[in-house]
C-alpha cells in the first residue's frame, strides 16, 4: 500500500499592523516628489544622511548629525536659504518633530531603523501641511509593528565609535530604542589647530514605543517617546546637551478602500538645551567661558483634524490644526576675572493655527489637484530680563509687544499623461513660516561670533511656480524648472565688526564679527533639478540626481548691503550618485558619493567655503535572508570638505576617512 504524503505545511500570514493613516488623495504626483526607500535608509545609519542623498535636501551647514550642534540641525529642502531653525516641516505619521523651541529637528531621536520610508515633497507644502512647511515638507513613515524584531543594526567603527539600534514587538505594538558613543574628530585640524581645539565627541540614546488596537473600525494609536544626545562642540569647553520627549495620540477611521474616513490626533512635545560657548584666543592657544546657556525649557502642543470624502471622479479632504510654542532661554555671560556676572532670561509664546481644503482629480491621462488654507499666527508674551548674578539687580528689562496676523496660502498642480512612459507636470504654491521662539528671543555664539535675537521678526512667505517633466521606461527620470521668491526671509545680518563694544552685544574681540536676524529684503532664486535610476543588469543597479540652484539676494532698505549677494549656506550646484552591486550570490557593494559647489559661511560672502565631494562605500555579505555582516567607509578618499570659516578664515573640516563594521538584519 502507497505511502500517504503528509499535508503541507500551513501557512501563517504574517500580521503587520501600521500607524493609523488616511490615504493619500493622489495629488501628490503633480508636485515635486521624490520617495526614500529602506536600501537607502539601511545603508546610511543617520536618517539626514538617507535623506540628503536628495539633491537640495541640507541642515544648516555641511555637516551631518554625527557632528552637528542641536541648533544647526534645521532643515531646508532646495538652495534657496539655509537656516538653523529649517525650512522644511518634519512629520512622523502626521505629528510635527520640528523643536519647539528652535524649529531644529533631534536626528539621532529618529533611528532609521524604526522607518518604513519617507516623502520629501519640494516646493512649499500648503494644503494638509500648512505652517512651517516653507520649502517643502518630509513625511516620515513610521514601521509597522509584527511579531518578533523587524530591524537590527549593530557597529562599531574607528574613534571608539559604537552604535546599536533596534526595533520590533508584536502586533499592535513596536518598540524601537538607539544608543551611539564616539571620541569624535577634531574639526579645525592642520597647522591652523592649536590646543583650543577638541573632537566633536557624541553620546545619545532614544526609545520610543508605540501601542494601538482597533475598536470596531476606528483604529487609536498612542506613542511616546524620550531622548538625549550630549555633544563636544570641538572646542575647549565648549558642550551641548539636549534632551525632551514626545507623545502622540491618534484616532482614524479611514474607508474601507480608497478614499474617504477621518482622522484625529493630538501630540506634545517637551525640550531642554544646555549650550556652552567660548571666546578663542589668538593663536587658538587656549579659551575662556563667554556663554552659559544652562537651561533652555520648551514646550509644544498642538491638534489636527482631517475629514476625507469623494464627489463623482474627485476626492477632498477637509481639515484644521493648531500649534503651540513656549520657551525660555535661562543662561549666564559676561566674564569678569573667570566666572560669570550677568545673568539672562529670554522667551515667549507663539501660536498658528488654520483651516484647509484640499481636492484632486484623478481621471484618464489627468492629474488636476489644488488647495486652499488660512492661518492665524501669534507671537506674545516676550521678555529679555538681564540682571547682575551677585546682586540681582536689573540691568536691561525689555518685552517685546505681541504681534499678529493672517496669512492664506495654496497650492495647485497638474499633471498630464502624454504617454503610457511619459508625463509632464506643472505647479504653482504659496506657503509661509512664523519666526521660532529661538529667533525671536535666544541671542547665541560661536567661537568669536555673536548673533542677536529679534522679536520683531515677522513671517517668510514663498511664492513658487514649476514644471516637470518625467518618465518610467527601462529608466525611471524626472526634471524640474522651478522659480521661488521668498520674502521677508530671517536672515543672520551683518551688523558689527570686532574688535568694538556694542549695544546689547557687549564687547566683540578681534575676529569676532556681531549679526542680529533680521527680515532682508527677499531671496530670488530659480533652478533645476533632476533624478534618474535603473539597472544596468539584474545585478547592478545605479541613481543619480543634481540640483542647480540660482539664488540672490534684494536686501531692500532693510538690508541694501546684501543685495545682488548669494544667501548664506547656499551652493549652486549638488549633484548625488550611488551604486549597487550584488557581485557574488551573498556578496552586495555598494558606493554613494554626493558633491557640493562653492558656498559661502556668512551673508556678506567673505567666507568662501569651496566645494567637495564624499564618497562613502559599502560591502555586505548576507549571511541568512534579511541578515548580513557590513564594512562600511565613510569618506573613503578622505577628502577634507570646509564645513565652516571663521572670521579670521580658520576652516572647519567635515568628517575624515571612517571605518566602520557591523551587522544589520531587516525583516
Amino acid at each position: 500500500m502507497a505511502a500517504v504524503p503528509p499535508p503541507p505545511t500551513p501557512t501563517v500570514e504574517a500580521v503587520v499592523v501600521y500607524p493609523p493613516r488616511l490615504p493619500p488623495l493622489g495629488g501628490e504626483a503633480a508636485f515635486s516628489a521624490v520617495q526614500i526607500g529602506p536600501q537607502i535608509l539601511k545603508q546610511t545609519p543617520r536618517l539626514d544622511q538617507a535623506l540628503e542623498s536628495t539633491p537640495g535636501v541640507s541642515l544648516f551647514r555641511r555637516t551631518t548629525s554625527l557632528s552637528a550642534n542641536p541648533t544647526t540641525q534645521g532643515v531646508s529642502l532646495r538652495a534657496i536659504a539655509g537656516s538653523g531653525a529649517g525650512r522644511a516641516l518634519v512629520t512622523l505619521d502626521g505629528a510635527p518633530v520640528n523643536d519647539p523651541f528652535g524649529g531644529w529637528v533631534i536626528w539621532t531621536a529618529l533611528p532609521s531603523e524604526g522607518l518604513d520610508g519617507a516623502t520629501i515633497v519640494r516646493g512649499a507644502g500648503a494644503g494638509p501641511y500648512g505652517a512651517g512647511a516653507l520649502t517643502g515638507v518630509i513625511a516620515l513613515q513610521e514601521r509597522g509593528a509584527g511579531e518578533g524584531l523587524a530591524a537590527l543594526d549593530v557597529s562599531a567603527g574607528e574613534r571608539n565609535s559604537y552604535r546599536a539600534a533596534v526595533s520590533g514587538g508584536a502586533p499592535g505594538l513596536l518598540v524601537t530604542a538607539s544608543a551611539e558613543t564616539t571620541d569624535g574628530y577634531t574639526p579645525v585640524r592642520g597647522s591652523a589647530a592649536g590646543a583650543a581645539d577638541q573632537p566633536l565627541t557624541l553620546q545619545d540614546q532614544s526609545i520610543a514605543l508605540r501601542a494601538q488596537h482597533d475598536f470596531d473600525g476606528v483604529q487609536a494609536a498612542a506613542r511616546l517617546g524620550v531622548f538625549q544626545e550630549r555633544r563636544g562642540a570641538g572646542l575647549l569647553g565648549a558642550r551641548s546637551k539636549a534632551e525632551g520627549s514626545s507623545a502622540t495620540f491618534t484616532l482614524a477611521r479611514p474607508a474601507a478602500s480608497g478614499v474617504g474616513g477621518w482622522r484625529l490626533q493630538a501630540w506634545a512635545r517637551s525640550s531642554d538645551l544646555l549650550n556652552t560657548s567660548v571666546a578663542v584666543a589668538p593663536g587658538r592657544a587656549t579659551t575662556t567661558p563667554a556663554n552659559n546657556e544652562f537651561s533652555t525649557p520648551a514646550h509644544g502642543y498642538g491638534l489636527n483634524a482631517a475629514l476625507q470624502g469623494r464627489w463623482g471622479q474627485a476626492s477632498w479632504e477637509a481639515g484644521a490644526d493648531a500649534r503651540w510654542a513656549d520657551g525660555t532661554d535661562h543662561e549666564q555671560f559676561r566674564v569678569v576675572n573667570g566666572a560669570f556676572t550677568m545673568g539672562r532670561d529670554a522667551g515667549g509664546k507663539t501660536f498658528v493655527g488654520g483651516l484647509y481644503l484640499e481636492g484632486a482629480y484623478d481621471q484618464g491621462p489627468w492629474i488636476v489637484t489644488g488647495g486652499a488654507r488660512v492661518d492665524q499666527w501669534t507671537a506674545s508674551d516676550a521678555q529679555r530680563h538681564e540682571f547682575v548674578l551677585a546682586t540681582g539687580a536689573t540691568t536691561l528689562n525689555s518685552p517685546a509687544p505681541n504681534d499678529s496676523g493672517t496669512v492664506p496660502t495654496g497650492r495647485i498642480g497638474i499633471r498630464y499623461t502624454l504617454t503610457p512612459d511619459v508625463w509632464l507636470r506643472s505647479a504653482a504654491y504659496a506657503g509661509f513660516r512664523a519666526p521660532t521662539l529661538n529667533e525671536l528671543h535666544r541671542p547665541f555664539r560661536v567661537g568669536n561670533d555673536i548673533t542677536e535675537a529679534n522679536p520683531l521678526l515677522t513671517p517668510e512667505k514663498l511664492y513658487g511656480i514649476e514644471a516637470g517633466l518625467g518618465g518610467d521606461t527601462l529608466v525611471h527620470w524626472q526634471a524640474t524648472l522651478f522659480y521661488n521668491q521668498l520674502n521677508d526671509p530671517i536672515t543672520n545680518v551683518t551688523i558689527g565688526i570686532g574688535p568694538g563694544t556694542f549695544p546689547l552685544a557687549g564687547f566683540i574681540p578681534a575676529g569676532g564679527t556681531l549679526r542680529q536676524r533680521r527680515n532682508a529684503g527677499e531671496i530670488d532664486a530659480w533652478g533645476v533639478e533632476g533624478d534618474a535610476s535603473g539597472d544596468i543588469v539584474t545585478t547592478l543597479s545605479w541613481r543619480a540626481a543634481f540640483a542647480y540652484t540660482h539664488a540672490r539676494v534684494d536686501g531692500g532698505s532693510s538690508a541694501p548691503q546684501l543685495t545682488g549677494l548669494r544667501p548664506a549656506q547656499t551652493p549652486e550646484w549638488t549633484v548625488t550618485g550611488g551604486l549597487d552591486w550584488r557581485a557574488l550570490e551573498k556578496l552586495t557593494l555598494s558606493a554613494q558619493v554626493r558633491y557640493v559647489s562653492t558656498q559661502f559661511d556668512d551673508d556678506q560672502n567673505a567666507r568662501r567655503l569651496p566645494p567637495g565631494a564624499e564618497l562613502n562605500a559599502r560591502a555586505a555579505w548576507s549571511l541568512a535572508p534579511g541578515q548580513e555582516v557590513y564594512l562600511a567607509v565613510d569618506n573613503l578618499a578622505d577628502a577634507k570638505i570646509s564645513t565652516g570659516k571663521t572670521a579670521d578664515f580658520v576652516d572647519s573640516y567635515s568628517e575624515p576617512r571612517t571605518f566602520r563594521v557591523g551587522y544589520a538584519y531587516r525583516r
